[in-house]
């Protein structure tokens, strides 16, 4: 038998996710055989899996050293992380990373690094994460960004601060999150764009569908160029590849994007420019009245500017524009 105490980061979640994460290894029939059997106790009691575990608790799993060691959490080797230079913001409840493009946030089978281990490696590095101890909880980021997608993204540090940020970035009125993106064709004016996106997770296509759920996308028109407009964008709804459809559903495909943009075009564009990436940047966060564990957050605001390549082909547009 083997104790174990809940540390503040690891509070909050079913007993069952605990015991899986110390029991990295076990196989699931084993960890519900020991709920079957009353093996996993809570300060000295019986809990059912779906039991909420609290800072302070002691959690003892009835299984002998030699099992325990078997199953127990190996060693995680480490991936190299050195994303000093993308973070915007840092404090002791959250980051603000500059992610760039051709970076995945979470593992995607690819076999690629992803950006939250990074993270897990830059926190361990700086002794802020026991990868070891903090069986619980691992931080983790609030919401996210296509690979090809580049810009802000909010990690939460613990689990608490993860659990609000979920909450407020569902409420448009309490955090706000901008893109510019360069799309295809001349738009005059501001607008919104509101039409019902469909996910086929078969294809992992999104489409406009009457069957769809809601999606609402503001646009601001920043510069026309001719053949091209610099939209600023202000997602009301958070749908899986929404700015892109969106602007593709009206004639206005965002400048190249490979699964809904205007193919020939953006061959065009790689070949005279020299520009073959997705012209999509979440560059503007912005929190209004918070409540705790964020309240100092209130009134903040987070920019970055445009990546060098996405500023360069801008200028190159306007020079070919205007003559130069």
């Amino acid at each position: 038998m083997k104790k174990y105490l809940v540390k503040e980061s690891e509070s909050g979640q079913t007993l069952e996710k605990y015991v899986k994460k110390i029991l990295k290894t076990a196989p699931l029939s084993v960890i519900y055989k020991l709920f079957r059997k009353k093996d996993i106790k809570v300060n000295g009691h019986w809990q059912k899996e779906k039991y909420l575990i609290s800072e302070g608790e002691e959690i003892s799993i009835y299984l002998t050293d030699e099992q325990i060691n078997e199953f127990e959490r190996k060693n995680e080797e480490l991936v190299v992380s050195n994303i000093s230079s993308w973070i915007v913001y840092e404090d002791k409840n959250i980051l603000i990373i500059n992610k760039p493009r051709n970076v995945i946030v979470q593992k995607d089978g690819s076999g690629a690094t992803a950006l939250d281990e990074m993270v897990i490696s830059y926190l361990v590095n700086k002794g802020e994460y026991d990868l070891e101890n903090d069986l619980g909880y691992k931080p983790a980021p609030a919401h996210r960004l296509d690979r090809n997608t580049a810009g802000l993204i909010i990690f939460g540090k613990n689990i608490k601060t993860l659990r609000y940020l979920s909450e407020i970035l569902s409420n448009k009125n309490l955090v706000t999150k901008k893109y510019l993106t360069l799309v295809k064709g001349n738009i005059e004016s501001d607008g919104e764009i509101n039409l019902p996106l469909l996910k086929n997770p078969k294809i992992g296509l999104v489409s406009v569908s009457k069957d769809g759920k809601e999606a609402i996308t503001k646009y601001h028109v920043e510069e026309n160029l001719g053949d091209f407009t610099l939209v600023s964008v202000t997602l009301l709804t958070g749908r899986t590849h929404q700015i892109r459809v969106h602007f593709s559903s009206i004639g206005h495909p965002v400048i190249g994007d490979k699964k809904y943009g205007d193919f020939e075009l953006n061959k065009i564009i790689e070949e005279k420019y020299h520009f073959k990436n997705q012209f999509l940047i979440s560059n503007e966060l912005s929190f209004s009245s918070l409540k705790e564990p964020l309240k100092y957050l209130s009134g903040r605001e987070f920019k970055i500017t445009l990546p060098e390549e996405c500023l360069s082909l801008l200028e190159e547009i306007r020079n070919y524009e205007s003559g130069k």
